[in-house]
């Protein structure tokens, strides 16, 4: 697969001290991927690279800490959703929210501050989770890919199972041809895998591994 460079764009997701090894969320083997995007992020082949980053307020919704009687990772209904109640993280100015210093984020185009606003939580690079009042605002960053006639992206980051996911399926329901870089993401939870796999390609999401890029590379 050679990705266009006119056309395509890679997108970092949350690759963030906070969902590595020894972080407030840790991903396990989340810091496996650092080298696989490091390559990625300095081949050429991406002229275009964009990232998310987690940014949580002190006092985010989605932090159980805020929820008498309730444990981290257990699941409350928030706005007639879903919502996973997780531990501290990525939270604003702290040095685990901070991109992963080993990487080079000076090729990094536009950074996309998510999950900043304290009463909705933020998986996808493209749109909040639900609101109080039921939408789910966007983040601008359709807007900002097809100004630069982006039309397809391939994703890598943290975690598959959620920030990934979500950004991907919310990615191919804007009209991107979009693909997930299986081998340079990792999941919190690696039993649920196989029912990613399902929903990502039930999405219209293609996976790929990273070596089928590195053929492409100049």
């Amino acid at each position: 697969m050679r990705p266009d460079p006119d056309r395509s764009a890679l997108v970092l997701v949350d690759i963030q001290p906070d969902f590595m090894p020894g972080g407030n969320l840790a991903v396990t083997d989340g810091d496996d991927i650092l080298e696989g995007v490091r390559s990625l992020m300095t081949s050429g082949a991406f002229p275009l690279q964009v990232a998310t980053q987690d940014w949580h307020p002190p006092d985010h919704v989605s932090f159980a800490r805020h929820h008498p009687d309730h444990e981290p990772l257990e699941v409350v209904k928030l706005f007639g959703h879903e919502q996973v109640l997780w531990p501290d993280h990525c939270v604003q100015g702290t040095p685990g929210a901070e991109l992963h210093p080993d990487l080079p984020w000076e090729r990094v185009s536009v950074i996309v501050r998510k999950g900043a606003d304290p009463e909705c939580d933020s998986y996808s690079g493209f749109r909040n989770n639900w609101s109080p009042d039921g939408s789910r605002p966007t983040t601008g960053l359709a807007g900002y890919l097809r100004e630069r006639g982006v039309e397809e992206l391939f994703l890598c980051g943290l975690a598959r199972d959620v920030c990934v996911k979500w950004t991907a399926e919310d990615g191919a329901r804007e009209g991107f041809r979009t693909h997930v870089i299986w081998d340079l993401t990792r999941s919190v939870d690696p039993s649920g895998d196989d029912q990613v796999r399902n929903g990502l390609e039930k999405a219209g999401v293609r996976l790929i591994e990273a070596k089928d890029l590195k053929r492409a590379s100049p």
